[in-house]
Order: structure tokens, then C-alpha cells, then sequence
């Protein structure tokens, strides 16, 4: 690891440990709609007004119904019935996780593709991660699907932090180690700062560990799997992880070359897009 890496990282670790770093806030409607939601007699039509503030929202909730994995007979068009067709859990979940996309801004245009990118990557593993859930588990699909929306959230705060520092910034290397190392530390920070629900906090911290082996399959397993199946075939380091000695993937009962498996989950990678 290079110098300047090396630096950035002790800089950015002490930073997080003095509570320095300057993290990002959750967006207010997500605050909203988990405010609303924690009511456990609310009703469809006062989440609707909640979720309805936010029109881009509003709309990627209703394409989320209208996609393969959830289509009815009939095209959802308004957020009433996308909510009443999801309940209202669920729904509070998705638009959490979809609103995220308003954190992913940036001043310089480096910073921006990079955030893209990784936005990008975690809408595909949250609808792979939504699919595996549901076909393979019992847990929720919605958490599944939050988990991997946000289970690369660490790495916000390291693209902000080298908007400020161009030395970083124009060395893409050392940039790169540094997210490497540090985004599961800085994901498990924000997740529990944004007090996200305690099987999702540890998440970012924990999919990576290839040998991970937990007494019950749970959502770092479904987001590890999804992880790996969404850089199959890539030149990125996962790629050349071996699915089969992954726990994981005995966990849910998967055979990694499934050709009817890998079919249905390519059409859930674009479900959240």
C-alpha cells in the first residue's frame, strides 16, 4: 500500500474514532417515512402522503411493482395501490433504501462517476439480493433489498473526504486502497449513527469475509452471494473469489453454476433501477 494511502487511512480511522469525520445525514423523507412507519396503526393512505412529498420516489416505488419479480395482472399505476400491493412495511423499507440515491452527490465530476458507479453496483445487488431472499430463505426480501442498497454506504464518506484532499483524488490507486480498507468500518459507523435495524448495522463490516460462517443463514449471507454473483465474469477481485468454498452459499442451498438459477436472478439484477 502506498504512503499517501497509508496516511489517508490513519487520518480518516482517527478521524472516525474522535467522531471528526463528517458523515452523511439521512435524507429527510427517509426520516419521514420511518417516523411514519414505526406507527404501527398507520394506514396505507397517510404513508402514501408521506412517500407522495418525494415524486421521483413515488415513482420508482410504482416501477418496483410494475417489475417481473412483483407483476400482477394489472400495471400498478398510482403509490396507493404500489403500497397496498407491497404493505406498508415493506414499502417504508424499499423507499428508505431508494432515497438513498440523494446522498450520492458530488461537487467535482471524478467524485460524481465514482459514486454512480457504486450506486449503480448496489441498485443490482439490492435486486439480486431481493431474489435470492425470496426464492432461497425465509427472511424479508425488503430487508434483504435495503441491505444491499446500503451495504457499500462507507464509501461516501471516503469520496467527500478526497473532494478535499486532490492529492488523493488524483491518485486513483491509493484512492482505491484506501475504500477498500476502510468503507466496512465507515458502513457499520453510519448504519448504527442512522440507527438502520441491528441485523443490517454489522453488515458492511462483515459481507466481505468470504469465510463467514453463521449458525443460520441471514442478510450478510444473501448480500455476500449477491455480491459474488454480480461480478462473476468481471476483471474485479470478486470475480476470482471461489463460490464454492463460500459458506454462504451451502447456507441457502445454492449450486454457484446453476444455469436456471443464474437466469431468473439476471432478470432481478435490474429491478430496483
Amino acid at each position: 500500500m502506498s504512503e499517501l494511502a497509508d496516511k489517508v487511512q490513519q487520518d480518516l480511522v482517527e478521524a472516525i474514532d474522535n467522531d471528526d469525520l463528517v458523515l452523511p445525514t439521512l435524507p429527510e423523507v427517509a426520516l419521514q417515512i420511518r417516523k411514519a412507519a414505526e406507527d404501527p396503526e398507520i394506514s396505507v393512505s397517510t404513508l402514501s402522503k408521506v412517500i407522495g412529498r418525494d415524486t421521483a420516489l413515488s415513482a420508482r416505488l410504482i416501477k418496483v411493482v410494475n417489475s417481473p419479480l412483483l407483476r400482477a395482472t394489472q400495471e400498478v399505476t398510482d403509490l396507493h395501490t404500489a403500497i397496498t400491493r407491497l404493505g406498508v412495511n415493506y414499502s417504508s423499507n424499499l423507499a428508505i433504501g431508494l432515497v438513498m440515491e440523494q446522498i450520492f452527490h458530488a461537487r467535482s465530476e471524478v467524485v460524481e462517476q465514482k459514486m454512480r458507479d457504486v450506486w449503480r453496483k448496489s441498485l443490482e445487488i439490492a435486486g439480486i439480493s431481493y431474489a435470492l431472499c425470496r426464492s432461497y430463505t425465509q427472511l424479508k426480501p425488503d430487508q434483504a433489498a435495503l441491505g444491499g442498497l446500503v451495504h457499500q454506504i462507507g464509501v461516501l464518506p471516503i469520496l467527500t473526504y478526497a473532494e478535499d484532499h486532490y492529492e488523493l483524488l488524483s491518485d486513483p490507486v491509493s484512492l482505491n486502497h484506501v475504500i477498500d480498507r476502510i468503507h466496512p468500518l465507515l458502513g457499520d459507523k453510519l448504519l448504527s449513527v442512522w440507527e438502520f435495524p441491528e441485523m443490517l448495522v454489522k453488515l458492511p463490516g462483515q459481507y466481505l469475509d468470504f469465510k463467514r460462517d453463521s449458525k443460520r443463514v441471514d442478510y450478510v449471507d444473501v448480500v455476500q452471494v449477491a455480491s459474488l454473483y454480480c461480478h462473476k465474469d468481471t476483471d474485479h477481485p470478486l470475480a476470482r473469489i471461489d463460490a464454492f468454498n463460500v459458506p454462504a452459499f451451502k447456507k441457502l442451498g445454492i449450486d454457484p453454476e446453476n444455469e436456471a438459477m443464474c437466469r431468473d436472478l439476471e432478470e432481478s439484477r435490474s429491478m430496483f433501477y
